[in-house]
């Protein structure tokens, strides 16, 4: 910390400002969730009086301090932005006006997310496992370091400018990311209007490999997410854990259906990377027929607007969890089989936006990354 530095208690800069409401049934009333790891403050939802079961609330002003008393441990804190001045908050997240003569709200906000911050917030959260509260007494207590003001304004706007291009290249690839979906499920469209048709049971049949349960092993399991977005690693269990669970083995090249969530788009090609993971009863593993169809076309295929029709025909029930695909009605499903040249061509296109898309998300995590290294030099003196 350089010399000019001091080091202050929050308490002699935070000011707590607590404003109580009246809820009235037939009001509108804005509610806000206060983000974890720093992730700064949002709206929640809109709604009317009668539907806040708390009655006890309180205004979140713009620009104030404000922080979770629950899951301050994880960095839920920030300043109210302008669009948020006058929401409802309950008792648990207290609210601080800033002693502006001291501090610029900004820098901080910054020294909030920084890891020995939130690792300060964790150390004295008293309470049971995942309802521990810190206190405003123990947060005003704490001591940050304060340079002058001129100099808090300055490591801010050195601050914003990163995180702005680092928000951009993150807008960036998500909007990239959209566009080249848009593009491959225009093109699986375009090769599924003439072609002959067959049940995916003659095309891509179910195949189980069901696994024996051995108590002492563990089993890593793997899932689908919805919309498209592919497989994820799920922590492993261990045999002895599962009961009369059945689990199967997963093979890469599989066409892999989450049956209570294929209704949402929760169908993937298994990669590579996924290899030796297993899946419960409720994942539909499709082996395609390697001269009639590709994993690739196919799942592109029942991720595009008339094949998600098709998966959701055949997953009757209410919404949720109760929206099951029968292993007998997607083996009835007719799918379009253009000759196997051209689904092998789209399969290459695939992988062509998917090295492109890497490309930028390597860059906006890349960014994202930097900012822990800078936040630390910035509250070094080092920025």
């Amino acid at each position: 910390m350089k010399a000019s530095w001091q080091e202050m208690p929050i308490g002699d800069f935070l000011i707590p400002a607590r404003e109580a409401v009246e809820i009235w049934d037939d009001g509108l009333y804005n509610q806000i969730t206060v983000s974890m790891h720093g992730r700064g403050v949002r709206l929640r939802q809109s709604v009317l009086g009668k539907a806040i079961k708390t009655k006890n609330q309180f205004i979140a002003r713009a620009g104030r301090f404000i922080y979770s008393r629950i899951d301050a441990r994880h960095g839920a804190m920030g300043v109210v932005p302008d669009e948020l001045d006058g929401a409802v908050i309950t008792g648990d997240f207290p609210t601080f006006d800033f002693n502006l003569a001291q501090v610029e709200p900004y820098y901080f906000e910054y020294i909030t997310k920084t890891s020995w911050f939130e690792e300060m917030c964790a150390a004295p959260s008293k309470g049971v496992t995942n309802r521990k509260r810190l206190k405003e007494a123990e947060l005003l207590g704490f001591r940050v370091p304060l340079p002058p003001l001129p100099e808090q304004r300055q490591i801010v706007a050195k601050l914003d400018k990163v995180a702005a291009r680092a928000e951009e290249a993150k807008r960036l690839a998500g909007q990239i990311e959209e566009e080249q979906t848009a593009l491959l499920l225009c093109r699986v469209e375009e090769l599924a209007k003439d072609p002959p048709r067959a049940p995916m049971a003659e095309a891509a049949p179910v195949v189980r490999r069901p696994v024996a349960i051995d108590p002492a092993v563990w089993y890593p399991e793997l899932g689908i997410r919805s919309f498209g977005k592919g497989t994820f690693h799920k922590d492993p269990i261990k045999g002895s854990e599962l009961g009369n669970k059945r689990i199967f083995q997963i093979m890469p090249g599989d066409l892999l259906f989450s049956n209570v969530f294929s209704w949402e788009g929760a169908i993937a090609v298994v990669k590579p990377e996924n290899k030796g993971r297993f899946g419960s009863h409720r994942f539909i593993s499709c082996v395609p027929d390697p001269e009639r169809a590709t994993a690739q076309f196919l799942c592109w295929w029942f991720l595009s607007q008339k094949g998600l029709a098709d998966i959701r025909a055949a997953s009757p029930g209410a919404a949720g969890r109760n929206k099951t695909l029968g292993i007998k009605k997607l083996e009835a499903i007719e799918v379009p089989l253009p000759p196997i040249d051209r689904q092998r061509e789209f399969g290459e296109l695939i992988r062509r936006i998917q090295r492109a898309r890497t490309i930028h998300q390597q860059t906006a995590a890349s960014l994202e990354a930097l900012m822990p290294a800078l936040l630390a030099q910035a509250f070094r003196g080092e920025l």
